[in-house]
C-alpha cells in the first residue's frame, strides 16, 4: 500500500502552461505544486497527466507514487469548505 492520498489518475491534469493540478469538480482545481486552489477555464487544460511529468512531481516530493489508475499525493491542502451559518 502506498503513502499520501489516493486520487484517481483521470483527475490529475496538466495544463498547457506545465502546472499540474487536480479536478475537485464544480471549476475548483489544485495546483500540486504550490497546494493552491485555483480557477482553470476548460481552454486552459492541455491532456491528463503522462508518466514523466509525475516521475517529476516524484523527485520534488509532491507525489510519493503512482499507477495506471492512481496517482499517492504527499500532503496536500484540504479542499476549502463554505460553513453552516
Amino acid at each position: 500500500m502506498s503513502d499520501g492520498t489516493p486520487i484517481n489518475r483521470q483527475w490529475v491534469l496538466s495544463l498547457k502552461d506545465g502546472n499540474v493540478v487536480i479536478d475537485w469538480g464544480d471549476g475548483l482545481f489544485q495546483d500540486v505544486r504550490a497546494g493552491d486552489f485555483i480557477k482553470v477555464k476548460e481552454s486552459e487544460i492541455s491532456h491528463h497527466t503522462l508518466n514523466e511529468e509525475l516521475d517529476l512531481l516524484i523527485r520534488v516530493g509532491r507525489v510519493t507514487s503512482y499507477t495506471s489508475t492512481t496517482v499517492f499525493f504527499a500532503s496536500l491542502p484540504e479542499r476549502p469548505q463554505r460553513t453552516i451559518d
